[in-house]
């Protein structure tokens, strides 16, 4: 079992930046892949970058040179620093874990899910 507890939410102006992270505990090998997800109101959930365990990364588009993944395995953290942030990427940021070698960014490829953080970018 995995668990997993996201903070570094809140509410900044477009252009501003935060730093997700992600705490996990639990099976190691149940989380070769970590990764950011995205859900605002209305939207299907949309993967937003992942990282697998040697620190490989995958980004979506449209978040490529301005976000940036990194985990900390002796802390086991998870983070996500979000720089030039945009109000149409407001919304509820979930951390998630696979047991799988190669990390997608298919929100059905994982198995382990945090509650949520909320992250609001106002024009």
């Amino acid at each position: 079992q995995v668990q997993l507890l996201e903070s570094g939410g809140g509410s900044v102006q477009s252009g501003g930046s935060l730093r997700l992270s992600c705490a996990a505990s639990g099976n190691r090998y149940s989380r070769s892949c970590m990764g950011w997800f995205r859900q605002s109101p209305g939207k299907e959930r949309e993967g937003v970058a992942v990282i697998d365990s040697v620190g490989s990364t995958r980004y979506v588009e449209s978040v490529k040179g301005r976000f940036t993944i990194s985990q900390d395995n002796t802390k086991n953290t998870l983070y996500l620093q979000m720089n030039s942030l945009k109000p149409e990427e407001t919304a509820m940021y979930y951390c998630a874990a696979s047991r799988n070698r190669w990390c997608s960014l298919v929100d059905t490829m994982y198995n382990y899910w945090g509650q949520g953080t909320q992250v609001t970018v106002s024009s």
